[in-house]
């Protein structure tokens, strides 16, 4: 398929302009039914993003592929990763072959920047196989609660609509100690505020004890651990002492090597598959999640 840019323009690296901000919103709004202008809130859209888009005439976003730096923790390596997302096309724009040079586009950008991970979610995995990626398939950790802990220091609620509250989840993201040395975020803010806006059925508590925010959700007889960011990592009986909890089954959604709890991989249904590329992607032969809280 041809490119065919009639009556369109290409623009890379636009998020300092508000308007075409605006028309990503609008874009990503209509064609997904997700507002991420909440990340104006949170200080606007992520500084490492790289978008790549096309625009019409009036400033519309016809199409638009983008690139984020999210650094990532493999087999206790800190590893240079992108994440992809915000890929979407107006229906009276398809066909014409934006969406394939956008991806080339963003692909060999990250290319040039030695970055030696991709990764994104997709529930189309074919159109991206063709470009090196392939699907990880992700399990969750489940199994019995660990032998009950007494309670070690407080949990306090947390609301990222309260400003205080806000300022000290963002602070601890990014002094955060990755959750898992097997696999896990290493640096990345946004996704973990966003998602927190999105799913208002996930709970965020502070345990002072240990400098850390847990995110997690529950019902009456499991507890599903999403992600901890904090300067250590408490383990899960000193969480769920500290939340004062006791759940009959765990969920943890991330590579439980630093709770002192060990869990049976169960597949992880999703409509979406994680997939990666690049050479880091090779020594991924182990169970593994990628946190809801990171999800983009």
């Amino acid at each position: 398929m041809p490119l065919d840019t009639r009556g369109l323009t290409f623009r890379q690296n636009y998020f300092g302009n508000p308007a075409d901000w605006s028309a990503l919103v609008a874009l990503l709004q209509d064609t997904f039914g997700i507002d991420v202008a909440l990340q104006d809130r949170f200080g606007g859209p992520d500084p490492t993003s790289m978008p790549f888009g096309y625009f019409d005439e009036n400033g519309v976003c016809a199409a638009n592929f983008s690139a984020f730096s999210m650094p990532m923790m493999i087999d206790g390596r800190l590893v240079k990763a992108a994440g992809f997302q915000s890929g979407a096309v107006r229906p009276e724009w398809r066909g014409r072959g934006l969406y394939r040079d956008l991806m080339n586009r963003a692909f060999g950008w990250c290319d040039e920047q030695g970055l030696e991970l991709g990764l994104l979610l997709t529930d189309k995995p074919a159109l991206y196989e063709p470009y090196g990626f392939r699907i990880l398939p992700q399990h969750r950790f489940s199994g019995p609660p660990p032998v009950e802990a007494k309670p070690a220091g407080l949990a306090r609620r947390l609301s990222i609509g309260n400003p205080d509250d806000l300022a000290s989840v963002m602070r601890l993201l990014r002094e955060r100690t990755p959750v898992s040395s097997i696999f896990a975020v290493a640096s990345q803010v946004e996704m973990f505020l966003l998602n927190s806006g999105f799913d208002t059925d996930i709970r965020l508590a502070y345990l002072d004890q240990f400098e850390a925010i847990v995110a997690w959700k529950s019902d009456e007889t499991s507890f599903q651990l999403l992600d901890i960011a904090g300067k250590s990592i408490p383990s899960l009986s000193a969480i769920l002492a500290a939340l004062d909890l006791r759940p009959g089954r765990i969920d943890v959604c991330f590579p439980p090597d630093r709770l002192d709890w060990q869990g049976t991989p169960e597949p992880f249904p999703s409509y979406s598959s994680l997939m990666a590329r690049g050479e880091a992607a090779n020594c991924l032969d182990r169970p593994v999640m990628f946190s809801p809280m990171a999800e983009f």
